[in-house]
């Protein structure tokens, strides 16, 4: 989970929709990189941060144990460039999910102005994809509580939710095996 293009949630509902924000950061690799006379924050990272926000989205309903990777951009729409001092927010609306995957709809906003619209579509892999996670439980629970996920994510229903239990549990195996390592 090194490279994530969204700073955090501040809105999650399961099976519904979910809001992040990004800060667009002059000091960013990207922005110095990409366009020297005109930096602005990439089409190409936003559409990643959407389906970072997109893919958590359609994951979390099954405890995050499917393999969920973008499959398809079916729809990119960009209005206007984001610069240093932005704060973009995407939301991510869940249209379709079947068990072989889901699509998703994203409007990417700065300040209530439209940026783009998105139509992603996530497959969900099978075992012939091997069998081990395509991230160790314990660094996804991190990454999440670092992103504030468990601080807004509820059900349909209001109800907050909570780390799924297989998640906990790597992590407090992953603190023990720490432990351990600084006792020898």
């Amino acid at each position: 989970m090194r490279w994530f293009w969204i700073d955090r949630f501040v809105e999650f509902v399961r099976d519904s929709h979910a809001r992040t924000i990004k800060n667009v950061c002059f000091g960013e690799e990207p922005l110095d990189e990409y366009s020297h006379s005109l930096p602005h924050f990439p089409h190409s990272l936003m559409i990643e941060g959407m389906a970072q926000t997109g893919g958590l989205l359609v994951s979390e309903p099954e405890g995050f144990v499917r393999k969920t990777v973008l499959a398809k951009v079916s729809k990119a729409t960009f209005y206007r460039t984001v610069g240093p001092g932005d704060r973009i927010e995407l939301k991510a609306v869940l249209q379709d999910k079947q068990p072989s995957g889901a699509i998703v709809f994203g409007t990417i906003t700065v300040d209530g102005e439209p940026v783009a619209d998105l139509e992603l579509s996530f497959a969900f892999l099978d075992e012939s994809f091997g069998s081990s996670a395509l991230f160790p439980p314990e660094d996804l629970l991190r990454t999440l509580r670092i992103l504030r996920f468990y601080e807004v994510a509820v059900d349909k229903d209001g109800n907050k939710i909570d780390p799924p239990p297989h998640m906990l549990e790597a992590e407090r195996n992953a603190a023990q095996v720490l432990r351990q390592a600084a006792r020898s």
